[in-house]
């Protein structure tokens, strides 16, 4: 066995189900522990979306498919010494809409 890592500080939940054009996602930054955050930003393919928030959801709506790609949090946690961690990234797949779905 390898060496053991240390349990990142932030998970970035994306959801398995497919993803068509149109739906909404919520992508949630979890804090293992009980570290408070005083900052947060979301990153798609290693461009920062903004922030920092203080929130720890990234709602996505009407996707597209040029959403697809890792997305991943990084977030100020601690109190006195913040130190900045970054979780490891999840993918997010958009599919086109099926052509017999339109109405």
């Amino acid at each position: 066995t390898g060496p053991v890592c240390p349990p990142e500080s932030l998970v970035l939940q994306a959801p398995a189900r497919a993803l068509l054009e149109g739906d909404t996602v919520t992508l949630r930054c979890r804090v293992r522990q009980d570290n408070p955050v005083t900052g947060m930003r979301f990153y798609h393919e290693e461009k920062a979306l903004g922030g920092p928030f203080r929130r720890t959801e990234l709602s996505l709506s009407l996707l597209q498919l040029h959403h697809s790609g890792r997305y991943r949090c990084g977030g100020l946690l601690g109190s006195g010494m913040s130190r900045w961690h970054n979780s490891a990234p999840a993918t997010v797949t958009v599919h086109g809409e099926h052509p017999h779905s339109r109405h």
